[in-house]
């Protein structure tokens, strides 16, 4: 079983990776690990940015506040996830 690699690994790998591909170009399981590698990382800030979002309360001029995260899956995004 692999052991799971934390963030930090993670873009250490990739950007090892892109140096790599910079020098001498990569082989095409190193192109499939950096592309994985770099979705799973898009991934990650997408997540963290939501739970910040959902976590941002905005006072209204009317002093009704309005949870931005709330405000958001009313509207919907339209975008794929």
């Amino acid at each position: 079983m692999q052991k799971q690699e934390t963030m930090e690994e993670k873009i250490r790998r990739i950007n090892e990776l892109y140096h790599k591909s910079q020098k001498e170009g990569l082989s095409a399981a190193e192109k499939e690990e950096q592309a994985a590698l770099r979705q799973d990382y898009i991934n990650s800030v997408r997540a963290n940015l939501r739970a910040q979002l959902n976590n941002i309360n905005i006072q209204n001029e009317d002093g009704s506040i309005t949870n931005l995260g709330q405000e958001h899956a009313q509207k919907g995004s339209g975008h794929a996830q």
